[in-house]
């Protein structure tokens, strides 16, 4: 099935996908001139292609991603340092359940990349299912661990032929995303599924 993203600041950079392909990528009223049977999802703001979040194993080894079931004992934002450790002690199955939170985060902010070496079967499998491309990172990061990294560091643009990985903000234009972060991600779509979604 052909489905056309476009989104409301950037119409001049429309992704036409195909399964898990990109298609064609130009003008949103080209591409829908050319294939008008395609399904299209308008977003609001600008598709970029998505984020590389370069803190792979310090956002889903050595972090905890708390169960909403668990707010009341352990709160609701990640939980890091040794008291992190110490919740991975008490039940290392508890492992898996936090990588999979970890990457939904990671979803829910335009990340479709991570780099860093992981080295836990649970991390490794949670990224794994999720589509998530894992690449090498350099030696020295600029800032601490963060789901909206700053730098924020986009990938190349989709191209005809290429998996069809890429992100939509509700920002008007790049310079807003920078200023106010990768939080603003309202879709984030990874081998062609649509793999987060905010509104």
């Amino acid at each position: 099935m052909l489905t056309l993203h476009v989104a409301e600041a950037s119409p001049e950079l429309a992704v036409l996908v195909d399964g898990a392909q990109v298609a064609a990528v130009g003008p949103y009223e080209e591409l829908a001139a050319v294939r008008p049977q395609a399904r299209v999802r308008r977003w609001p703001g600008i598709l970029t292609p998505g984020l590389l979040n370069p803190y792979g194993p310090e956002l889903l080894e050595a972090t905890y991603h708390p169960d909403p079931r668990e707010a009341a004992e352990l709160g609701t934002e990640p939980i890091t340092g040794e008291r992190a450790q110490a919740v991975f002690r008490a039940d290392a199955s508890r492992r898996g359940a936090s990588a999979r939170r970890g990457v939904q985060r990671m979803l829910a902010h335009g990340t479709v990349a991570i780099a860093g070496e992981l080295r836990s079967r649970p991390a490794l499998d949670a990224v794994r299912r999720a589509g998530l491309v894992v690449g090498g990172r350099p030696p020295n990061l600029p800032g601490p661990p963060s789901f909206s990294p700053v730098p924020l560091v986009l990938l190349p643009v989709p191209a005809p032929g290429g998996p069809a990985r890429f992100a939509v903000f509700d920002v008007r234009d790049r310079a807003e995303l920078v200023r106010r972060g990768a939080s603003t991600c309202v879709a984030t779509v990874i081998g062609g599924r649509l793999v987060h979604r905010s509104r």
